[in-house]
């Protein structure tokens, strides 16, 4: 039973050295966060909850700084991908862009001896 009492003795003294220690330590590591915090751009929303830079493995863009150049500012919209034209028909109004996979529809009429150019779109 000795031990118990001795064991909880030494936590309650363990414990005050935790507080006194994170006591005098706790304005240095305010300022070096703060300091970390301008140096990289870092503001408050950033650190709000699904507000981080890098969700899923992806940062989002920064604010532009000094050093910045080139870099979105974090509201800029993201680029959207429009749709290609058609380069090539097929006999079924089937069209492709000439991106990507060759689809099934010229795979099979490429097997059968024709070309490519024998399907392109004339502009």
């Amino acid at each position: 039973m000795s031990d118990l009492i001795e064991i909880q003795s030494q936590i309650e003294k363990l414990q005050k050295q935790a507080s006194d220690i994170k006591a005098r330590e706790f304005g240095k590591t305010v300022q070096d966060i703060l300091a970390k915090m301008q140096a990289f751009g870092i503001t408050l929303k950033d650190l709000q909850p699904g507000k981080a830079r890098g969700a899923k493995g992806k940062a989002k863009a920064t604010k532009v700084g000094k050093a910045g150049a080139g870099v979105k500012p974090a509201g800029a919209p993201k680029k959207v991908a429009l749709p290609v034209a058609a380069k090539y028909r097929g006999p079924n109004g089937e069209g492709w862009s000439g991106r990507g996979l060759t689809p099934r529809w010229l795979t099979a009429l490429l097997v059968d001896g024709k070309t490519k150019e024998d399907f392109a779109i004339k502009s």
